[in-house]
């Protein structure tokens, strides 16, 4: 049976693997992406604002610095906010090619027998995945809030729920391989090994430059997990 530390240094060691550096290049790419869009949409938006709003009592050259700053100011902010549900639905998207990665370099046979996810499930994945952490982080927000006094009360609250939601999608997204179309998978490990894990990928998401490595190894370490079990043991 396949220990947490084990896949996790399997993983690792396979991120030289040409199919992971294509899917971590992607993910990578299309998660700057996404926030390059924001940023420059946000840049915009407050710049017609002050614009508006605010030229009366400033230069008209003070607009776009002062647009700039503020946005940059809440991008960061949003940035910090968002980048796991952001992080969390791209690898979702590229998720069969990191399982397919793993599976065939470890796992042959469970290979065989997988299937192939359509495109169209791979978003519909995705789009539910983020709905639930984004759902989950407003919900957690208030206290989050309220916590901001105790100085790590908020962190470690945000750390708690995206652990918990971070586990399952990374699990669930490896066990809807080897489960037939529109089934629920079920629980692929058990629920304090989901945690851990979740919580080890979400505290990289952390930190910046290991942030957009954290999905994948996540992705691979519970492909690890799964097929590590048991034979006996139902996916």
């Amino acid at each position: 049976m396949t220990s947490l530390p084990r896949a996790l240094a399997l993983s690792i060691a396979q991120l030289g693997d040409r199919a992971i550096l294509r899917v971590l290049a992607k993910s990578a790419g299309l998660t700057l992406a996404i926030f390059a869009g924001l940023g420059a949409a946000l840049w915009w938006a407050l710049d017609a604002v002050i614009e508006d709003w605010i030229v009366a009592n400033l230069p008209a050259d003070y607009s776009d610095g002062l647009a700039g700053l503020v946005a940059l100011v809440l991008g960061l902010l949003a940035a910090w906010f968002l980048f796991r549900v952001v992080a969390l639905a791209v690898i979702q998207l590229f998720a069969d090619e990191i399982v397919q990665a793993v599976e065939a370099r470890h796992y042959p046979q469970a290979a065989a027998a997988a299937r192939t996810l359509p495109l169209r499930e791979d978003i519909a994945n995705g789009v539910r995945g983020a709905g639930r952490a984004i759902l989950f982080n407003l919900i957690a927000l208030p206290f989050a809030l309220v916590l901001l006094v105790t100085g790590i009360g908020t962190a470690l609250l945000f750390w708690f729920v995206n652990a918990l939601l971070l586990g399952r999608e990374l699990t669930e997204m490896v066990a809807l391989r080897h489960s037939p179309r529109g089934s629920d998978s079920g629980p692929a490990i058990g629920a304090i090994t989901r945690f851990v894990l979740g919580g080890i990928v979400a505290a990289l998401l952390a930190i910046p430059f290991l942030n957009l490595l954290a999905p994948v190894v996540g992705a691979a370490s519970a492909t690890h997990l799964i097929h590590g079990r048991p034979r006996h043991a139902p996916v």
